[in-house]
């Protein structure tokens, strides 16, 4: 069987949003109906899709979902918010630049895009529109800023890179820091730039900074302490060899129970399984995808597509920056039209050889890659964080996304640093 028609059939069935798992499980099964001497038939299949999914390291993804449920629900991101605002609030775009910076602490606690921007935009959204500034703005700034989730580790999309591609999750953990960093920097220029050229109500913003600042530090801080040592404790682990990643991600559902029913009270013993019950229904469409995933990628193994592909590109194209550049408008493309966690198990098999050909470090790429898909979530028509944002604001997803250009670009900014300088992410690593 053709890869064109291969791949041609399977952009048909996602192009007509046919759902992901059936995609991939229909695709799976083309090769062996073309030809009956093709050594994967549906019971192989199967089998791999059962198989697949016993797999220790994607244990973390369904405890990293649900820890994130409960930060959520016990009103993480408002004691965050508050200790930034705290030092920064009377400044110029204070609290834009606090939103962004909650943003990043808040992703080192969910490991996603979406659940970010729901438990920062929830509250500061509201917040940032009651001092002066425009909804359309306030709501972009979330939306984008969101996607931090899921480039500060830990990050759910770097597991599945790590799986897919057989790295290190620790390794790769250790390489978000700075590129989420660098990306959070970009995104406070802008935010600075706006508020210079659009000006701010200083009365309502001095008003709002000197309520906070008439609590006192001490209180601040005390309320913001245990969010603000929840990164510690899940990455110190981790990076202190005390526990791996999915074992980490199981103190994390603990840690945040604690603080959250015990220390601030935000959570009932009773809420905990309504949030359970969240926690699997934001994992069992994940799982079903993971499972059609593994045997979509054994039969790209089978039929070699990624030294087809390898060759192809290397024979026609020799220079490692256009490649990389094409690859970047490939993965953003992507972003824009399938999820993220698809689009890692579909084209890391295709396009890590590729790279590893030019020299890329396997965990550069799977940066790289996040990068891009990241961008996805603020990029109609799939955007999650969009629709996110769009229903805690109630404002239309095309307003929102046409007042995030400006931060996309800012966005992309970044992404060209991270591609072109391999030190940004392998620095710490090395």
């Amino acid at each position: 069987m053709s890869l064109v028609l291969f791949f041609g059939v399977l952009a048909i069935l996602l192009v007509l949003t046919v759902p992901i798992c059936v995609s991939f499980a229909f695709a799976t099964l083309l090769p062996s109906l073309f030809n009956s001497d093709f050594p994967y038939t549906a019971d192989a299949a199967i089998r791999s899709m059962v198989s697949g999914l016993n797999n220790f390291p994607l244990l973390a993804i369904p405890l990293f979902i649900i820890a994130g449920v409960i930060m959520a629900k016990g009103k993480i991101s408002e004691r965050l918010f508050n200790v930034f605002s705290y030092f920064i609030g009377n400044k110029t775009a204070g609290l834009p630049c606090a939103v962004t910076i909650t943003c990043l602490f808040y992703g080192a606690i969910s490991g996603s895009g979406p659940a970010t921007t729901a438990a920062v935009g929830s509250m500061c959204i509201p917040l940032l529109t009651s001092v002066g500034y425009d909804l359309t703005f306030a709501t972009a700034l979330v939306a984008v800023s969101g996607g931090l989730g899921i480039i500060i580790p830990p990050s759910i999309p770097y597991i599945m890179y790590c799986n897919a591609a057989g790295t290190s999750i620790s390794e790769l953990f250790l390489a978000g820091f700075l590129p989420g960093v660098l990306i959070a920097l970009c995104l406070m220029v802008y935010s600075y730039i706006y508020c210079r050229i659009h000006g701010e109500d200083k009365a309502k913003l001095n008003a709002q900074w000197k309520e906070l600042r008439s609590r006192g530090f001490g209180t601040v801080l005390k309320e913001g302490f245990w969010a603000l040592l929840s990164p510690v404790i899940i990455l110190g682990g981790i990076y202190g060899g005390i526990c791996s990643p999915t074992e980490a991600a199981t103190i994390s559902i603990f840690y945040s129970l604690i603080i959250s029913v015990f220390v601030y009270r935000t959570i009932k013993i009773r809420d905990l399984p309504k949030i359970l019950l969240e926690g699997v229904h934001s994992y069992a469409p994940i799982l079903i995808i993971l499972s059609a995933a593994v045997a979509f990628a054994r039969v790209i193994t089978l039929m070699n597509v990624a030294s087809i592909v390898s060759e192809v590109v290397l024979s026609a194209i020799s220079s490692k920056v256009v490649i990389l550049l094409l690859i970047n408008v490939l993965l953003l493309f992507v972003g824009m039209i399938m999820d993220t966690g698809p689009a890692i198990l579909v084209f890391t098999p295709v396009l890590l050889p590729v790279v590893k050909a030019l020299g890329v470090d396997p965990i550069h790429f799977g940066i790289i890659m996040c990068v891009n898909l990241a961008i996805g979530f603020v990029t109609p028509p799939m955007g999650a964080n969009l629709f996110v944002a769009s229903n805690l604001s109630k404002v239309s997803v095309i307003d929102i996304a046409k007042k995030a250009v400006p931060f996309i670009l800012a966005f992309l900014v970044a992404l060209l640093m991270i591609t072109f300088i391999p030190e940004i992410s392998l620095f710490l690593v090395k």
